[in-house]
């Protein structure tokens, strides 16, 4: 497997990695027309390579530069320094950098996943969800995985140690048996579940099914707001092709992603590709928020922002 995981600087800068979608990591402010996009490497947002590999984006007329990052996380950073006009982030990495950075919005709901599992090994002595007590589990902390592993944790009335691995490490540290379990985002949770074979244990619970975010910057919104809505017109059309399957769309996402057409064609009906922008969403982003300063991740004396003054539907297409 290709490690994904670049420091924040190297990912702005002309990324080495074998994806066609890497592009210069700098927002340019120039032209009106061209988008610098912090692209999460998961089929969550998949609508971006179907749109760059089957011309989408040429047909409407938007220049889009697309810059690799293994998390919300460092594609949220980039965005608050103004380093890309637009990245996508799950909920839970949105709702504590919006603590932060008042200024950027939600700019579209690009799919919900209910796909989440905690892979364990069968080989730790973990059959059932149960099982986890006192076991270890390996996730990015303060990331969508880790806040479902909490929730399916707390939902059991169970126990169990999170240590933090890194995205690209969660496939390393399963198979090195370095930790009992992984809860990880996808493309690495098929990874790390093909790789343990019958070894592994899939795991559901809770109540969380993930959000799939896109966010702007304030500057992208005053002055490329043409861009930004040619942008979502051409990843609607995208979630079309996403939703059929079609052959060319499995083809992109296989090749952003590295994972294989034969698992995508597994992975893909756990996404719903409609892109949309309900009030709802707030209330959504307000429970995570109270969880990330539980957590630490935002400082507890921070108030939490009113979410719904920070959601931007005027890009999502109408109807959707």
């Amino acid at each position: 497997m290709k490690k994904l995981l670049r420091p924040l600087t190297a990912a702005l800068a002309v990324l080495a990695l074998a994806l066609p979608l890497t592009a210069c990591g700098s927002s340019d402010d120039s032209d009106p027309k061209t988008l610098t996009v912090g692209f999460v490497v998961d089929p969550s947002w998949a609508q971006i390579p179907v749109a760059q590999q089957t011309g989408l984006f040429t047909k409407h007329d938007v220049k889009v530069k697309v810059v690799n990052f293994s998390t919300g996380v460092e594609a949220l950073q980039a965005l608050a320094a103004h380093q890309v006009d637009i990245a996508t982030a799950a909920d839970v990495p949105t709702s504590a950098t919006l603590t932060r950075s008042p200024a950027l919005r939600v700019v579209g709901d690009g799919s919900r996943w209910q796909g989440s599992r905690i892979i364990a090994r069968r080989s730790a002595g973990i059959t059932s969800v149960a099982n986890l007590a006192g076991h270890s589990i390996g996730t990015p902390l303060g990331t969508s995985a880790a806040y479902f592993a909490s929730n399916v944790l707390s939902h059991n009335g169970i126990s169990a140690n999170l240590v933090q691995v890194a995205p690209s490490a969660t496939l390393t540290a399963a198979t090195q048996h370095n930790v009992d379990a992984v809860s990880i985002f996808q493309p690495y949770q098929a990874q790390v579940a093909e790789s343990l074979g019958g070894d592994a244990v899939e795991l559901t619970g809770g109540t969380y099914n993930q959000h799939s975010l896109y966010l702007a910057t304030d500057t992208a919104i005053a002055s490329k707001s043409a861009a930004l809505t040619a942008f979502f017109a051409a990843l609607g059309e995208a979630g079309t092709q996403l939703a059929a399957r079609s052959g060319d769309a499995v083809s992109a996402v296989a090749t952003a992603t590295q994972l294989s057409r034969a698992l995508l064609e597994k992975i893909l009906p756990e996404f719903d590709y409609t892109l949309q922008l309900r009030p709802e969403l707030a209330d959504t982003l307000a429970e995570l928020g109270a969880w990330a300063k539980d957590q630490g991740k935002v400082d507890r004396s921070t108030p939490l922002p009113d979410y719904t003054t920070l959601l931007d539907a005027e890009f999502v297409p109408r109807g959707n």
